[in-house]
């Protein structure tokens, strides 16, 4: 995934570059980027030491993207399908009085917002590991 940005500031080994808004941008929680109204800001490494200013390409390893996608969605998904079951299959004979549908919706939900949680505080530890950072691979302009 590559994009085309302009750089704001400078803060030591990375920089903070400014991009176009995308709309696969809607609804990210990977935490590499900070939404404005236009534009994205993407905390990057800048091994080139390019200026402020200058308008580069930043581009994020396929790898860390992808594995981004999968957790952010995948796990989520998965832990709302198998809380449901759970709910419905094992839950509702602890709870008689009420419709299995609705035991299996809670847990189902339960178990969704409680891995989305989980996730989301996975992903700040993860946005300092610099292995992952986007990087600033040519200066355009």
């Amino acid at each position: 995934m590559e994009e085309v940005g302009t750089i704001m500031s400078i803060d030591g080994l990375t920089a903070k570059v400014t991009v176009p808004r995308k709309s696969a941008c809607e609804g990210c929680t990977a935490g590499t980027c900070k939404p404005g109204e236009q534009s994205m800001e993407i905390e990057a490494l800048n091994p080139i030491e390019a200026r402020v200013g200058q308008t580069v390409r930043v581009a994020m390893k396929p790898y860390s993207y992808l594995k981004g996608a999968v957790i952010v969605y995948g796990i989520p998904a998965i832990a709302l399908v198998i809380g449901a079951i759970l709910g419905k299959e094992f839950f509702s004979t602890y709870f008689t009085g009420v419709d299995p549908d609705v035991v299996s919706a809670f847990f189902g939900f339960g178990a969704f917002i409680i891995f989305f949680i989980l996730i989301k505080f996975w992903s700040i530890k993860v946005e300092k590991k610099q292995d992952l950072k986007p990087i600033i691979e040519e200066i355009i302009e």
